[in-house]
């Protein structure tokens, strides 16, 4: 930013510098008028005029004619343009490299002292502010912003649950693509139904559905059967369909994988209005059916997928079509018939026990280990699912202290060595794909930590298991509507 010069003697000018004094004005003066005379008389021309005289502080030195000194020599003008006369500036190290002429105002030179007043009220040039005042403003500004990041954290909670509240659930938009079959059960309540449509990603967010079905004026009605939906359909869209007749598909039944045999009847008799009692009666006969010897119930081999019956199926031959694609897995996986018993057992028990798809493997590993003496003394598999399916509760994977201490539950794996005395579950093919073909690994434990996304730890010493059970009880504390 300039500045005007520094008041200090210039070496530049006669009269020395530092310690010698310069000339007084008087004395300038009559050298000056010396110095004209004897150039006017050289010259025998006119006279030349008596320049002003400015201070003493910026006269040339005697001897030395200011014509010979030019005015702006070495400076730059930084005011031009702004009112203010021509300032010269010093070139280096703040010393003059001449006497400047400066124009006079209102008849009469312009001093330092006037040129400083003049240059100090000028808006640019302003006294530069110190370092620890902008350190100071910068330790505030940080604070500043801490202080708000903060805030915004604390309030990121609250914020997100008044945005959720004027906005609403999460849900889809239109009316969906692709294809859906879903089955909606006799006694089905709406929640029901609204796991369901999320599970199968036809709607995206349970509270989008089900609060629809609590807006609704009368209460919704929904016949049992497999309905046709789409994927990714708005909760209105979704609601709309099931409610219109020409999307119930007539003798149709979707049998999810790991569904029990019980279950399984029960939504053969929904999608096809085979009475019930005759499916349990044409089940209870296992000679039509060629099961294995050790059999003693369809348990197993009634393969979970989708069937489209013709007009007047029989309850057996009804059944007979799930057990028959049973068999046609297992062929096709190189299961020998001898071997299908135990297969199936396995595969039922991971079908139950396994959450994610790549865990399959490594659970079956699981068992097998366990069933290895030299791995796993007791030999028992200490299946819950087994000990819940054994006191009647299929949907279940959970059990009490008194349940798994109960020796008259023939499924009881907690106090039953080996495999259960029968399969659990109605297997597909990825599960009969483990049984055959588990993972390696040393792992004797697995637990479930995250029930909503099937996370799962597997272990192989009790202090690393006892690690994840405690993950799990934090997840269950977390999440009550499990418990």
């Amino acid at each position: 930013m300039a500045k005007s010069p520094p008041e200090i003697p210039d070496p530049n000018l006669s009269g020395g510098t530092g310690d010698t004094p310069l000339p007084s004005r008087r004395a300038l003066r009559e050298a000056q008028a010396a110095r004209d005379a004897q150039a006017a008389q050289q010259t025998a021309g006119p006279a030349a005029p008596e320049p002003a005289q400015p201070d003493a502080d910026e006269q040339p030195a005697a001897g030395q004619p200011a014509a010979e000194q030019p005015a702006t020599a070495g400076y730059h003008n930084p005011f031009a343009g702004l009112g203010f006369g021509t300032e010269p500036e010093p070139a280096s190290g703040g010393q003059l490299t001449g006497a400047a002429d400066v124009p006079a105002q209102a008849g009469r030179p312009t001093s330092r002292a006037n040129r400083r007043a003049r240059l100090a009220d000028h808006p640019t040039l302003v006294e530069k502010k110190s370092r620890k005042g902008g350190w100071g403003c910068l330790v505030v500004i940080l604070i500043v912003l801490g202080l708000m990041g903060a805030a915004a954290l604390a309030l990121q909670g609250p914020i997100s649950q008044l945005v959720a509240a004027t906005q609403g659930p999460e849900d889809y938009e239109g009316s969906g693509s692709g294809e859906v079959l879903v089955m909606i059960h006799d006694g089905d309540t709406g929640s029901d139904i609204a796991n369901t449509l999320v599970d199968q990603d036809v709607v995206k967010s349970f509270e989008a559905f089900y609060d629809l079905l609590l807006a609704q004026a009368t209460d919704p009605v929904f016949q049992p059967g497999a309905y046709q939906l789409a994927s990714q359909m708005s909760a209105q869209a979704a609601l709309e369909a099931l409610q219109d007749p020409d999307t119930r598909q007539d003798l149709t039944v979707v049998i999810p994988e790991g569904t029990a045999a019980v279950d399984v009847l029960t939504s053969i008799s929904e999608g096809t209005d085979i009475p019930l009692e005759d499916l349990q009666a044409a089940a209870a006969d296992l000679s039509g059916f060629g099961l294995p010897a050790e059999a003693t119930s369809l348990e197993g081999f009634l393969f979970p997928a989708t069937y489209t019956f013709q007009p007047a199926t029989s309850a057996h031959d009804a059944i007979k079509t799930l057990v028959d694609r049973q068999f046609e897995a297992l062929d096709a996986a190189g299961v020998a018939p001898a071997d299908r018993w135990t297969t199936i057992v396995m595969a039922s028990l991971i079908q139950r026990e396994a959450g994610l798809r790549d865990d399959y493997p490594k659970v079956a590993r699981v068992f097998y280990n366990r069933l290895d003496p030299a791995q796993w003394e007791s030999g028992l598999l200490q299946s819950d699912a087994t000990v819940a399916y054994g006191t009647g509760n299929t949907h279940l994977v959970t059990t009490t202290d008194a349940e798994r201490e109960d020796v008259n539950n023939a499924y009881n794996t907690y106090v039953h060595p080996g495999l259960p005395v029968g399969p659990i579950s109605n297997p597909g093919d990825i599960a009969i794909d483990a049984a055959l073909h588990p993972a390696e690994g040393s792992w004797l434990f697995f637990v479930t930590w995250n029930l909503d996304t099937g996370d799962t730890i597997f272990s192989t010493t009790a202090d690393e298991h006892d690690a994840g059970v405690a993950k799990w009880l934090d997840w269950m504390d977390e999440h009550p509507e499990y418990g």
